[in-house]
């Protein structure tokens, strides 16, 4: 009697590396390319700063205007400490 043989066979390791590689390689490209993973991420970070410089310019506008009415309808007057 013949014995039977278990175990993969050797295409079918050189099958899964291959797809392994393939794999690797475009899961690589998506997250390092310019836009990629890394790369929207980057930017997404560079538009909050901007966005958060822009609204904390746009709130002083916001609190100067504001005293500048309140401190001349009601005659309040700044002094400097």
């Amino acid at each position: 009697m013949l014995k039977q043989q278990k175990g993969i066979t050797l295409v079918a390791l050189v099958i899964t590396i291959i797809v392994l590689l393939i794999l690797a390689g475009v899961t690589i490209s998506l997250t390092l390319k310019e836009g990629g993973i890394f790369g929207r991420a980057q930017t997404a970070a560079t538009n909050w700063k901007n966005a958060e410089q822009k609204e904390t310019y746009e709130m002083d506008q916001f609190e100067n205007t504001t005293d500048k009415v309140l401190y001349n309808t009601t005659g309040f007057t700044t002094t400097a400490e």
